[in-house]
């Protein structure tokens, strides 16, 4: 069973959205072994300056970059990424095994987003849209569609 990681920056507060994750995650329990890593995100102080940004980024992409585990497949979430359809993300995901990894992990910046030695370590930059979302709400988003990928790959009716 493959190893789906999601590293993100920051805890969520909403329970909404802790609601969704839970739910999503208990669903693809029966897929892959998930593993949700929450990095400790960096507090902005009331004003910010490039280089207090660039030192907050590079802190956080310190810890993500500690958080990958070394025989991963990485996907940046990234707004220069590519977009792909369900069916699409799903043939993704169904080949990352065939090419000798036994995880998939997913990374979701913080507020200020990833550094470029983060983006570098991905083998690929993913999109789910030209706008712009939060890091919270990008979870739900993702676990979802990591969610219908393995109903795709199974031919299980929850895509149609």
């Amino acid at each position: 069973m493959i190893g789906i990681n999601i590293i993100c920056v920051g805890k969520l507060k909403e329970k909404y959205l802790k609601d969704a994750i839970d739910e999503y995650s208990k669903r693809l329990s029966k897929y892959c072994n998930l593993n949700i890593i929450e990095i400790q995100d960096e507090k902005l102080p009331g004003k910010v300056n490039d280089s207090i940004a660039k030192d907050i980024k590079q802190k956080e992409c310190t810890k993500i970059l500690n958080a990958i585990k070394k025989d991963s497949y990485v996907m940046a979430l990234d707004l220069r990424g590519k977009q792909f359809t369900s069916e699409e993300f799903s043939k993704k995901i169904d080949e990352v095994p065939v090419k000798g990894f036994s995880n998939i992990t997913f990374i979701i910046g913080g507020t200020l987003g990833l550094t470029e030695e983060v983006l570098n370590s991905a083998n690929e930059f993913i999109s789910f849209s030209k706008m712009t979302f939060p890091h919270q709400l990008i979870r739900v988003f993702l676990l979802e569609q990591v969610f219908r990928a393995f109903k795709i790959s199974n031919n299980e009716t929850y895509h149609w």
